[in-house]
Protein backbone atom coordinates (compact mmCIF):
# COMPACT_ATOMS: atom_id res chain seq x y z
CA UNK A 1 0.00 0.00 0.00
CA UNK A 2 3.61 2.09 -0.38
CA UNK A 3 1.94 5.68 -1.65
CA UNK A 4 -1.51 5.04 -1.07
CA UNK A 5 -3.92 7.85 0.10
CA UNK A 6 -5.91 6.77 2.75
CA UNK A 7 -8.73 9.12 4.30
CA UNK A 8 -9.94 8.25 7.99
CA UNK A 9 -12.95 10.20 9.13
CA UNK A 10 -13.22 10.27 12.83
CA UNK A 11 -9.56 9.79 13.18
CA UNK A 12 -7.98 12.13 15.90
CA UNK A 13 -8.88 9.68 18.54
CA UNK A 14 -10.07 5.91 19.28
CA UNK A 15 -10.81 3.46 16.53
CA UNK A 16 -9.99 6.21 13.90
CA UNK A 17 -6.42 6.80 15.44
CA UNK A 18 -5.04 3.43 15.65
CA UNK A 19 -6.37 2.96 12.08
CA UNK A 20 -4.20 6.03 10.89
CA UNK A 21 -1.12 4.79 12.25
CA UNK A 22 -1.79 1.27 11.31
CA UNK A 23 -2.04 2.38 7.67
CA UNK A 24 0.79 4.84 7.86
CA UNK A 25 2.95 1.79 9.14
CA UNK A 26 2.15 0.35 5.62
CA UNK A 27 3.22 3.38 4.07
CA UNK A 28 0.02 5.31 3.23
CA UNK A 29 -0.52 9.07 3.09
CA UNK A 30 -2.79 10.34 5.60
CA UNK A 31 -5.76 12.66 5.95
CA UNK A 32 -6.97 12.54 9.15
CA UNK A 33 -10.62 13.99 10.15
CA UNK A 34 -12.04 15.77 13.19
CA UNK A 35 -14.82 17.84 14.07
CA UNK A 36 -13.51 18.93 17.83
CA UNK A 37 -10.53 17.50 18.43
CA UNK A 38 -7.93 19.48 16.86
CA UNK A 39 -4.94 19.63 19.51
CA UNK A 40 -5.67 15.66 19.16
CA UNK A 41 -5.41 15.65 15.72
CA UNK A 42 -2.48 18.23 15.20
CA UNK A 43 -0.51 15.92 17.73
CA UNK A 44 -1.36 12.71 15.63
CA UNK A 45 -0.05 14.49 12.70
CA UNK A 46 3.53 14.84 14.19
CA UNK A 47 3.50 11.29 15.14
CA UNK A 48 2.79 10.03 11.72
CA UNK A 49 4.93 12.41 9.72
CA UNK A 50 7.88 11.10 12.10
CA UNK A 51 7.01 7.52 10.29
CA UNK A 52 7.66 8.86 6.78
CA UNK A 53 4.89 9.88 4.78
CA UNK A 54 2.68 12.69 4.20
CA UNK A 55 -0.37 13.72 6.53
CA UNK A 56 -2.99 16.69 6.29
CA UNK A 57 -5.65 17.19 9.42
CA UNK A 58 -9.21 18.10 8.02
CA UNK A 59 -11.91 19.88 10.55
CA UNK A 60 -15.44 19.16 8.83
CA UNK A 61 -18.32 17.08 10.24
CA UNK A 62 -18.62 14.77 7.24
CA UNK A 63 -22.80 14.61 8.14
CA UNK A 64 -23.25 17.66 5.97
CA UNK A 65 -22.83 17.64 2.38
CA UNK A 66 -21.13 21.21 1.83
CA UNK A 67 -18.18 20.05 4.77
CA UNK A 68 -17.66 16.77 3.03
CA UNK A 69 -17.13 18.07 -0.19
CA UNK A 70 -14.49 20.98 1.32
CA UNK A 71 -12.69 17.92 2.86
CA UNK A 72 -12.74 15.24 -0.30
CA UNK A 73 -11.33 18.52 -2.39
CA UNK A 74 -8.45 19.38 0.30
CA UNK A 75 -7.30 15.78 0.19
CA UNK A 76 -7.15 15.75 -3.55
CA UNK A 77 -5.94 19.13 -3.41
CA UNK A 78 -2.74 18.20 -0.70
CA UNK A 79 -2.00 14.49 -0.92
CA UNK A 80 -3.44 13.41 -4.31
CA UNK A 81 -6.76 11.15 -5.46
CA UNK A 82 -8.20 9.35 -2.68
CA UNK A 83 -7.78 5.60 -2.81
CA UNK A 84 -9.01 4.15 0.47
CA UNK A 85 -11.43 6.11 2.80
CA UNK A 86 -12.65 4.86 5.94
CA UNK A 87 -15.62 5.81 7.56
CA UNK A 88 -14.75 5.63 10.41
CA UNK A 89 -17.02 8.47 11.95
CA UNK A 90 -20.50 8.17 13.35
CA UNK A 91 -22.48 9.29 16.65
CA UNK A 92 -23.51 6.83 19.32
CA UNK A 93 -25.74 7.45 22.36
CA UNK A 94 -25.18 4.98 25.25
CA UNK A 95 -28.10 5.73 27.36
CA UNK A 96 -30.55 3.07 26.54
CA UNK A 97 -33.95 4.69 25.49
CA UNK A 98 -36.95 3.85 23.61
CA UNK A 99 -37.30 5.07 20.04
CA UNK A 100 -40.38 7.51 21.82
CA UNK A 101 -38.15 9.14 23.81
CA UNK A 102 -35.50 10.28 21.20
CA UNK A 103 -36.38 13.49 20.19
CA UNK A 104 -36.17 14.71 15.95
CA UNK A 105 -32.64 16.07 16.44
CA UNK A 106 -31.09 13.26 17.76
CA UNK A 107 -33.28 10.84 15.58
CA UNK A 108 -31.75 12.81 12.71
CA UNK A 109 -28.57 13.38 14.01
CA UNK A 110 -27.95 9.28 14.36
CA UNK A 111 -29.24 8.89 10.98
CA UNK A 112 -26.79 11.63 9.30
CA UNK A 113 -24.17 10.94 11.30
CA UNK A 114 -23.63 6.86 10.64
CA UNK A 115 -25.40 6.24 7.45
CA UNK A 116 -25.80 9.40 5.24
CA UNK A 117 -22.02 11.00 6.17
CA UNK A 118 -20.98 7.41 4.36
CA UNK A 119 -22.75 8.02 0.80
CA UNK A 120 -21.78 11.75 0.89
CA UNK A 121 -18.04 10.81 0.92
CA UNK A 122 -18.06 7.33 -1.29
CA UNK A 123 -19.98 8.91 -3.55
CA UNK A 124 -17.14 12.05 -3.60
CA UNK A 125 -14.02 9.39 -3.71
CA UNK A 126 -15.37 6.75 -6.25
CA UNK A 127 -14.73 9.29 -9.62
CA UNK A 128 -10.92 8.99 -8.35
CA UNK A 129 -11.00 5.52 -7.95
CA UNK A 130 -12.58 4.12 -10.83
CA UNK A 131 -10.50 6.03 -12.96
CA UNK A 132 -7.44 4.75 -11.55
CA UNK A 133 -9.23 1.37 -11.76
CA UNK A 134 -8.53 0.85 -7.79
CA UNK A 135 -9.98 1.67 -4.81
CA UNK A 136 -10.85 0.35 -0.92
CA UNK A 137 -13.62 1.22 1.37
CA UNK A 138 -14.60 0.28 4.80
CA UNK A 139 -17.76 0.97 6.98
CA UNK A 140 -18.17 0.82 10.40
CA UNK A 141 -20.95 -1.40 12.09
CA UNK A 142 -21.69 -3.17 15.16
CA UNK A 143 -21.68 -6.92 15.71
CA UNK A 144 -24.64 -8.81 14.47
CA UNK A 145 -25.79 -5.72 12.09
CA UNK A 146 -25.86 -8.17 8.76
CA UNK A 147 -29.08 -9.99 10.91
CA UNK A 148 -30.79 -7.21 11.04
CA UNK A 149 -32.15 -8.05 14.66
CA UNK A 150 -34.18 -6.31 17.14
CA UNK A 151 -31.92 -3.95 18.77
CA UNK A 152 -34.30 -2.45 21.90
CA UNK A 153 -33.00 0.86 23.28
CA UNK A 154 -31.08 1.18 20.11
CA UNK A 155 -33.51 1.73 17.70
CA UNK A 156 -31.88 4.32 16.06
CA UNK A 157 -28.40 3.51 15.83
CA UNK A 158 -29.20 0.08 14.54
CA UNK A 159 -31.57 1.41 11.36
CA UNK A 160 -28.49 3.64 10.47
CA UNK A 161 -26.13 0.89 10.69
CA UNK A 162 -28.39 -2.24 9.23
CA UNK A 163 -29.12 0.91 6.32
CA UNK A 164 -25.76 1.37 5.84
CA UNK A 165 -25.15 -2.80 5.99
CA UNK A 166 -27.21 -3.34 2.63
CA UNK A 167 -25.55 -0.30 0.96
CA UNK A 168 -22.30 -1.94 1.34
CA UNK A 169 -23.06 -4.50 0.12
CA UNK A 170 -24.88 -2.87 -3.21
CA UNK A 171 -22.05 -0.63 -3.61
CA UNK A 172 -19.60 -3.78 -4.53
CA UNK A 173 -21.54 -5.36 -6.39
CA UNK A 174 -21.75 -2.31 -8.47
CA UNK A 175 -17.94 -1.06 -8.27
CA UNK A 176 -16.10 -4.60 -8.25
CA UNK A 177 -15.67 -4.40 -12.20
CA UNK A 178 -13.77 -0.73 -11.06
CA UNK A 179 -11.36 -2.33 -8.93
CA UNK A 180 -12.80 -1.02 -5.74
CA UNK A 181 -13.94 -3.33 -3.01
CA UNK A 182 -16.73 -1.99 -0.38
CA UNK A 183 -16.46 -4.11 2.95
CA UNK A 184 -18.11 -3.44 6.13
CA UNK A 185 -15.67 -4.07 10.05
CA UNK A 186 -18.07 -4.66 13.16
CA UNK A 187 -16.09 -4.07 16.20
CA UNK A 188 -17.20 -5.33 19.77
CA UNK A 189 -18.00 -3.57 22.30
CA UNK A 190 -14.51 -1.50 22.56
CA UNK A 191 -14.37 1.43 25.15
CA UNK A 192 -12.29 4.18 26.38
CA UNK A 193 -8.27 3.60 26.37
CA UNK A 194 -8.76 0.36 24.72
CA UNK A 195 -9.95 2.02 21.39
CA UNK A 196 -6.36 3.42 20.82
CA UNK A 197 -4.00 -0.23 22.39
CA UNK A 198 -2.37 -2.88 20.94
CA UNK A 199 -3.44 -6.51 21.12
CA UNK A 200 -0.31 -7.16 23.52
CA UNK A 201 -1.73 -4.46 26.17
CA UNK A 202 -5.11 -5.52 26.50
CA UNK A 203 -4.31 -9.40 26.06
CA UNK A 204 -3.63 -9.81 30.17
CA UNK A 205 -6.43 -8.23 30.64
CA UNK A 206 -10.24 -9.68 32.00
CA UNK A 207 -13.32 -8.95 30.28
CA UNK A 208 -16.35 -10.94 31.85
CA UNK A 209 -18.96 -10.18 28.92
CA UNK A 210 -16.81 -10.99 26.22
CA UNK A 211 -16.53 -15.08 25.28
CA UNK A 212 -13.16 -14.95 24.40
CA UNK A 213 -12.89 -13.31 28.31
CA UNK A 214 -10.52 -10.64 26.87
CA UNK A 215 -11.44 -6.80 26.04
CA UNK A 216 -10.88 -5.50 22.41
CA UNK A 217 -8.44 -3.48 21.25
CA UNK A 218 -7.82 -0.73 18.69
CA UNK A 219 -5.08 -2.78 16.89
CA UNK A 220 -8.25 -5.88 16.98
CA UNK A 221 -10.04 -3.74 14.35
CA UNK A 222 -6.98 -1.51 12.47
CA UNK A 223 -5.49 -4.97 11.76
CA UNK A 224 -8.08 -6.45 9.69
CA UNK A 225 -9.15 -2.95 8.32
CA UNK A 226 -5.09 -3.00 7.08
CA UNK A 227 -5.91 -6.61 5.98
CA UNK A 228 -9.32 -5.53 3.82
CA UNK A 229 -7.29 -2.47 2.03
CA UNK A 230 -4.17 -4.75 0.51
CA UNK A 231 -4.24 -5.31 -3.19
CA UNK A 232 -4.04 -8.84 -3.02
CA UNK A 233 -7.44 -8.60 -0.83
CA UNK A 234 -9.34 -7.94 -3.94
CA UNK A 235 -11.45 -10.87 -4.09
CA UNK A 236 -12.96 -10.12 -0.53
CA UNK A 237 -15.83 -7.37 -0.80
CA UNK A 238 -19.66 -7.07 -0.15
CA UNK A 239 -18.34 -8.64 3.69
CA UNK A 240 -19.64 -7.42 6.89
CA UNK A 241 -17.08 -8.73 9.32
CA UNK A 242 -17.67 -9.37 13.11
CA UNK A 243 -14.59 -8.43 15.17
CA UNK A 244 -16.41 -8.73 18.45
CA UNK A 245 -13.99 -11.86 20.42
CA UNK A 246 -17.84 -13.79 19.93
CA UNK A 247 -19.48 -10.96 22.06
CA UNK A 248 -23.08 -10.45 20.70
CA UNK A 249 -24.06 -6.64 22.13
CA UNK A 250 -28.17 -7.71 21.37
CA UNK A 251 -28.11 -10.64 23.30
CA UNK A 252 -25.22 -10.89 25.52
CA UNK A 253 -23.29 -14.17 26.14
CA UNK A 254 -24.14 -15.77 29.75
CA UNK A 255 -20.92 -17.27 31.38
CA UNK A 256 -20.99 -20.49 32.47
CA UNK A 257 -21.02 -20.82 36.45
Amino acid sequence: MHGKVALITGSAKGLGKKTALTLAEQGCHIALNYVHSEAEALSLQLDIERLGVRCIAVQADVSRREQSEELARQVNEQLGTIDILVNNAGPFIRERKLFADYSQSEMLGMIEGNLVSSLLLDHLVLPGMREKRWGRIIHFGFGHASESRAWPHRAVYAAAKTGLVSFTKTLAVEEASYGITVNMVCPGDIRGSHKEMSIHEVRGLRDGETPLGRPGSGEDIARVIAFLCHSDSDFITGNIMDISGGLDPIRPWIKPS
